[in-house]
């Protein structure tokens, strides 16, 4: 199982190793996350995939927490309403926060956040809102400082929550995709995706006033059943550990259309839906 030194050094090596595994003997290299050295050789201390960079070796756990990165965006959960900033759950370590002085006011009005502001927080964000938005900053205890200053962040509606590895989400330049079936799809790289009706933007913006309501808009049964089939095509893909993108979405939703909904929770639909996904993948790149 030692690498290939005679090969071009890649960044990304697709073996995978579980605890204890021989990954390499030759002393070039150097021990990285994920990985412990006896006797000259290094090992792996999790299940994971090896990672070289140059001449360090790490190995990326199959399965682990969110680490957050400045920039990234996310879906996540109201846990507490505390003094001026919300708790949020962010699939991390620990929950994220959200200041009072990081969110727009309804009607998109710019001015500072008064003492009126705090005591009516709940109107904004109660326990159980999810959320969309970005992370902003690092606090000293290494909690996310999260903010929604933008028409497209804030409170989540029409819809419904899939949880994934977060693995499988990768970082992107947008991570909000509206598919040709007409559902809105929020990809946050935490693995908290959500998957609801579609509302134009101009809409959205029209009605700015009202971005922080908890009454959901009609929703036919055609949209309903798309949303549904759309949220089990990510769980299946989640199920099976397929990369999950609008794209791959889009190829399991068109695959998917002979089953009924509830047939794509079935191990032996999920397992044919994900070989059909990962081929279709492969022959686009």
């Amino acid at each position: 199982m030692d690498i290939d030194t005679e090969a071009p050094a890649p960044s990304l090596a697709t073996q995978i190793v579980t605890p204890g595994s021989a990954i390499t003997s030759d002393s070039a290299y150097m021990r990285g996350h994920g990985t412990f050295g006896e006797h000259g050789t290094i090992y792996s201390s999790v299940a994971g995939v090896v990672e070289r960079i140059n001449k360090l070796v790490s190995v990326r756990s199959l399965k682990q927490r969110y680490g957050g990165e400045i920039g990234d965006i996310v879906v996540g959960r109201i846990t507490e309403v505390a003094s001026k900033r919300w708790r949020v759950d962010v699939n991390s370590r620990q929950d994220g926060m959200l200041l009072l002085s990081s969110i727009n006011l309804p009607g998109g009005i710019q001015r500072r956040k008064s003492d009126s502001d705090e005591l009516q927080m709940r109107s904004f964000f109660a326990e159980g809102d999810l959320v969309f938005a970005e992370v902003q900053s690092y606090f000293a205890d290494g909690a996310l400082s999260l903010h929604t200053r933008s028409i497209q962040y804030g409170k989540l509606r029409n819809g419904t929550f899939v949880s994934v590895f977060p693995q499988l989400v990768s970082r992107s330049r947008t991570h909000f995709h509206t598919l040709p079936c007409g559902v809105d799809v929020v990809l946050g790289v935490n693995g908290y995706i959500w998957v609801s009706k579609h509302v134009p933007v101009a809409q959205v913006e029209a009605n700015a006033e009202h971005i922080y309501s908890d009454e959901n808009e009609s929703i036919s049964d055609d949209e309903r059943e798309s949303i549904a089939r759309v949220a089990n095509c990510i769980g299946l893909l989640n199920r099976l550990y397929v990369k999950i993108t609008d794209t791959s979405i889009i190829f399991a939703f068109e695959a998917s259309l002979p089953y009924p909904v509830k047939d794509l929770l079935s191990i032996d639909v999920a397992t044919e839906l994900a070989h059909n996904v990962t081929s279709r993948l492969k022959l686009q790149a």
